[in-house]
This record gives structure tokens, C-alpha cells and sequence, in this order.
């Protein structure tokens, strides 16, 4: 087999994918399978950083649109992003996968504080590091925190790893004859308005030349697939 394309990942997991089919909570088998995946991918030599989304418990945004505090459902937000990196902590440790949680926000007793030496060296090690709380600051989303996590531990990709295959010109679920791309431009997500990651996350990324794959989590080896570079998802470069 060639080469691997990358070496160290920054891997994207939304918080809706932990759901899976009950649209809220944590799905016990959905994240023993991605704890499977995920493993599959360390065992093969590649570093890992994971930052993890909070939408299966609690949504920042949605909750402001409702009359909440931005900034107070912005930090509540950033809570339920902990406790599902808990949860994957405690999947990938089941699978026998050195991880280590790395909290934006001080909590002593459940995670480290995020320290950016500190992370590259558990990578170096063999370990697996889940970024959690986002950047530790209101309106940012979780999107924009892995673009942020993936320059400071000089990940060489993001892989984004959602519940739809890749990105199209209109929503698949909507429109039967959406059009998937194999690769697109920063530019072309942008100005198209695709829902792919937000504007501050593909601006960060599109800066730093830092290219974006997106795939689909559910389908079993696809994390590992997409490390060894195959052709699946789409490539935002």
C-alpha cells in the first residue's frame, strides 16, 4: 500500500451524529461503533485530535433564538461538549485507546486544562486527544474551535465527519437530483452559502491552507478510509 497522505488528523464529530436515530442524548452502540472506527484508525499509526460538537444535548444558537442570553447559552453549550467527550473517552478506552480529555474551560476533576505543548506531546505519545468546551469563548461554534485546534497541533488535515456523505449542491434529503462534489474551493463553499462548516471556520482554514474533507461517519471504516486517503466524501482544498 502507498503512503499515507497525513500523519496527524484533526477529526470533527458533530454531537447529532452521537444521537444517532433518537435525535437526542447519547446513543450507546452509535458511539461504540465511532470508538471502533476511530480505533481502527490510532492501531494504523495516525495521531488523532477530536473535537466534538454538543448539538444531541443542548444548542447554543437555538437556544438565543428562543430569547436566551447568547453568551449564557453559548457556555452551556460548550458544557454538553465535556460530558460527550466523556463519553467518547470512555468508548476509546474501552477499545483499549490511550485518550486524553482537554477541557477550554477549567475543570480539574474531569479534564485537563487545554495546553497546546501538552497536546502535541500526548499525540507524539500515542495518544488520543479529545478537545472539548470549543474555544472557551461565546459565539464561536465548535466548527471554528477544529480549525483553531487543528493549526495549533499542526493537524495537516480536518476531517469532518457529519450523517451525510460529502457536499452538495442542494440538500440531498430535500432535492433527489442534488449534486455531490468530489472537491470544491474555499471560495466556492463560501460564496454558495453551502452548509459545510461556518464562514469564520472555512475563512481560518482557506488562510492556512488547511484542507477540509467531509465524509460519512455511519458507515463502518469510513475514519480509517478516509486517513489512508481513498476517494470518499468531498475535499474542500
Amino acid at each position: 500500500m502507498s503512503k499515507a497522505p497525513y500523519k496527524r488528523i484533526l477529526l470533527k464529530l458533530s454531537g447529532e451524529a452521537l444521537a444517532g436515530q433518537q435525535g437526542q442524548g447519547i446513543n450507546p452502540q452509535v458511539i461504540q461503533q465511532i470508538a471502533q472506527d476511530v480505533a481502527l484508525a490510532h492501531k494504523a499509526g495516525f495521531q488523532l485530535g477530536i473535537v466534538i460538537g454538543g448539538g444531541n444535548i443542548f444548542r447554543g444558537v437555538s437556544a438565543s433564538a428562543q430569547g436566551m442570553d447568547r453568551a449564557s447559552s453559548d457556555y452551556m453549550g460548550m458544557l454538553a461538549t465535556v460530558i460527550n467527550a466523556l463519553a467518547l473517552q470512555d468508548a476509546l478506552e474501552k477499545e483499549n485507546v490511550p485518550t486524553r480529555v482537554q477541557s477550554a474551560i477549567a475543570m480539574a476533576e474531569i479534564a485537563e486544562p487545554y495546553i497546546r505543548r501538552k497536546a502535541i506531546r500526548h499525540l507524539e505519545k500515542g495518544r488520543i486527544v479529545i478537545f472539548g468546551a470549543g474555544t472557551g469563548n461565546p459565539f464561536f461554534t465548535t466548527d471554528t474551535a477544529a480549525s483553531l485546534r487543528a493549526m495549533e497541533i499542526n493537524a495537516e488535515i480536518i476531517m469532518k465527519a457529519t450523517k451525510v456523505d460529502g457536499i452538495y449542491d442542494m440538500d440531498p434529503k430535500k432535492h433527489p437530483e442534488a449534486k455531490k462534489f468530489t472537491t470544491i474551493s474555499y471560495m466556492d463553499v463560501l460564496n454558495r452559502g453551502l452548509q459545510v462548516m461556518d464562514s469564520t471556520a472555512i475563512s481560518l482554514c482557506m488562510d492556512h491552507k488547511l484542507p477540509i474533507l467531509t465524509f460519512d461517519l455511519m458507515k463502518k471504516g469510513n475514519i480509517l478510509r478516509a486517513a489512508q486517503g481513498e476517494t470518499i466524501g468531498t475535499l474542500v482544498q
